[in-house]
């Protein structure tokens, strides 16, 4: 018998193996019903080794991996999983359709739930296990993954990852594995800036169907690919970081694990982009509303820790003549913030910069027609503060190993429910204002000695940590939902799926030299949709492409997605002003198609011209970025428009038809910069 789970355009099937050996991936490719059959009998393999099943245990395979392996006090490793047929629900009601199995161990020990769904709304297949533990005796999961994805590609098997580090974030990158495992993942407590948690999966021929895989977990977490030599499939499987997590289950208890994301395009890796990007906006988002991705103005590069009642309101004038839509405080508003060294923690307004509390900033804000808005890092606390004087019980710390500082700070165990109980407390506090509509969440450090010694579950920290922090983010959206939430982690350490169900906007790099953020926001955009990438116009010069670029340039970078203006307003000339002006009005004009339309990239950005274009049904827009030796004459073909259909350009009607023969960009807004818009005439 088999289950067929539709979702937009495709189906994942699910069918039972014979002899109570579970779930099996049936087929995801809508051609083979087939395609789930064992491998070929072979003297090293047992019956469960050669099956594609949805989850394992070691003590079930015996030689390929597996998503669980679980210790016992009497020293027995794994567990012996039956799937009896009667523990098999389904249900569809047209839209969602989900199914469940429960494994038990042959030893009464353990338990596992399976839980695939599916909605025909998107194209996303998501899936969980509950592992409970039914003994008498507490046990230790020193692996629990996810649920495993059994693609049906061969090896030689190309695997496309985006990997980085701080400032050069979403580098796309490839491998081309023959046979053999290749893993990354994160052992910081955050996502890290090192790996983002999503891959994709395909053969090497031209045009191949691909299959995507992202994890939704915000703490340490590991991915793996395993291509069998000389086997039909490769395996995806993914979760809580192996190394540095063990999660202890007493008589009784449970842990689920993270929820793994599963996509199939059969028309390749753009259509895995289109699929991330809808569930991005269907699933995750709350709304599209345009009010919850404003147009920011923050003050931290003009100002750093200098922060100043007077001259905040000199750039609020600015900012409010630009058209930000809002005015973000960054670091050092509250109290003993002068530098890094001091004051994370004690989160009131400092008296020495705000005598009369924040009420003259903010009002000052408000009547220049602008929302307000505050940085805050509520994870971390500096050596110099109230909070770490009182309660130095509240940090990570490994006995007696002298406590590690970076950047002048340590980290909260966000494990301890006191410490979440104090987070969510402070913050109720501050956002009584309800005057207070933006929050930027910073985290700029690693976890280190994460744990608790003498704690049996201080093992557990990472998932512990990621637990506390949705907890206290998923209140600020309950409780307060007209606050616009901005995640980061010293820019893009933290953005996974699961921040992205509890935000609004990620801070997509701290790189904001206009031609390395257009490099990194390619490789963002490849997995994570425009309307969440927040990226800002500031005067910062890049650190690696090092060309110059325009003002125009920056903002057409920072145009790319959700608009911010960073930079020293001040000391911009009249000119410069009104053109940013200008620019503002312009990305006004084409905001929702940014935020909502489908991506195409027309080359990469080390190209003489490169673009992205976007595309609604009623709009198609095309950012063009150009070198100094660019050609004197380039060629785009826009590829949103639909064909029939006739468009608005520079005045004048054309079809899409005439369209197909290209259009050359005339860099009339700059030299390295242009903006072509083609809008439906009905």
């Amino acid at each position: 018998m088999s289950w067929e789970l539709r979702t937009a355009t495709t189906r994942y099937v699910i069918d039972l193996a014979p002899d109570g050996a579970g779930p099996v991936l049936q087929d995801w490719t809508g051609t083979d019903p087939t395609a789930w059959r064992p491998e070929p009998v072979a003297s090293f393999l047992s019956p469960a080794d050669r099956l594609p099943s949805e989850y394992s245990a070691l003590g079930t395979r015996q030689v390929r991996g597996a998503e669980l392996v679980v210790e016992h006090p009497d020293g027995i490793v794994g567990a012996r999983l039956m799937w009896p047929e009667d523990e098999v629900a389904f249900t569809d009601d047209g839209l969602d359709s989900t199914f469940t199995a429960t494994a038990y161990d042959t030893a009464g020990r353990l338990s596992v739930t399976l839980v695939v769904e599916a909605n025909r709304a998107h194209d996303v297949v998501a899936k969980h296990a509950v592992i409970t533990n039914t003994g008498a005796e507490p046990c230790s999961l020193t692996r629990a993954f996810s649920p495993a994805w059994q693609l049906p590609v061969a090896g030689p098997v190309r695997v496309d990852f985006l990997a980085g580090h701080w400032s050069r974030e979403f580098t796309p990158s490839t491998v081309v594995l023959p046979a053999g495992e290749f893993s990354i993942g994160s052992r910081q407590g955050i996502t890290s800036h090192d790996y983002s948690p999503v891959v994709a999966v395909s053969s090497q021929a031209p045009d191949a169907p691909a299959w995507g895989v992202a994890l939704a977990h915000s703490g340490s977490w590991r991915l793996l690919v395993d291509v069998q030599p000389f086997r039909s499939r490769t395996r995806v499987a993914c979760g809580v970081d192996d190394e540095t997590c063990v999660i202890d289950l007493e008589p009784g208890q449970s842990f689920t694990t993270p929820t793994t994301l599963g996509v199939h395009a059969p028309d390749g890796m753009a259509g895995l982009r289109d699929r991330w990007h809808a569930y991005q906006r269907t699933v995750l988002a709350r709304s599209m509303a345009l009010a919850e991705r404003p147009i920011v103005y923050n003050s931290w590069y003009a100002t750093t820790f200098d922060v100043r009642v007077d001259h905040q309101l000199r750039l609020g004038e600015h900012a409010a003549a630009l058209g930000a839509e809002v005015f973000v405080v960054d670091d050092g508003w509250f109290l003993g913030r002068d530098d890094d060294r001091g004051g994370l923690g004690d989160w009131w307004p400092d008296p020495a910069k705000f005598p009369d509390g924040l009420d003259p900033l903010i009002t000052g804000v408000l009547d220049r027609g602008m929302r307000f808005g505050l940085w805050v890092e509520p994870e971390a606390v500096n050596p110099r503060s109230h909070l770490y004087e009182a309660h130095p019980e509240w940090v990570y710390r490994a006995g007696d190993r002298p406590l590690i500082t970076i950047r002048n700070q340590y980290v909260l165990d966000f494990g301890r429910p006191e410490v979440i109980d104090w987070t969510k407390g402070w913050l109720r506090t501050l956002l009584a204002d309800s005057r207070i509509t933006y929050l930027k969440w910073d985290m700029n450090r690693p976890v280190t000695d994460g744990g608790r010694p003498g704690d049996r579950h201080g093992r557990e920290w990472s998932v512990q940590h990621a637990r506390g922090y949705l907890d206290v983010m998923r209140m600020i959206r309950e409780e307060f939902p007209h606050v616009t939430v901005e995640a980061c982690s010293g820019g893009g350490g933290r953005i996974d799926p699961a921040v992205l169900a509890v935000s609004d906007v990620v801070w997509t790099s701290d790189e904001t030299g206009p031609r390395d953020r257009l490099a990194i926001q390619h490789g963002f955009l490849s997995a994570y949709g425009p309307h969440v990438m927040s990226s800002w116009v500031t005067d910062e010069p890049d650190r690696l492409d090092t060309e110059p670029a325009s003002l125009t340039y920056r903002f057409m970078v920072a145009m790319a997605g959700v608009l911010g203006i960073g930079g020293d307003l001040g000391s911009w000339t009249q000119r410069e002003r009104d053109l940013g002006a200008q620019m503002v009005g312009r990305y006004r004009e084409i905001r929702e198609t940014i935020h909502a339309g489908r991506v195409e990239f027309h080359g990469t950005p080390s190209d003489p011209v490169y673009a992205v274009e976007y595309g609604t049904p009623s709009q198609s827009v095309l950012l063009v970025y150009a070198r100094a030796q660019r050609p004197d004459q380039t060629t785009l073909r826009p590829r949103t428009v639909r064909a029939g259909c006739r468009y608005r350009h520079d005045g004048q009607i054309v079809t899409a038809e005439e369209l197909a023969t290209g259009v050359t960009p005339r860099f009339e807004l700059a030299p390295d910069a242009d903006l072509i818009v083609f809008d439906l005439v009905e």
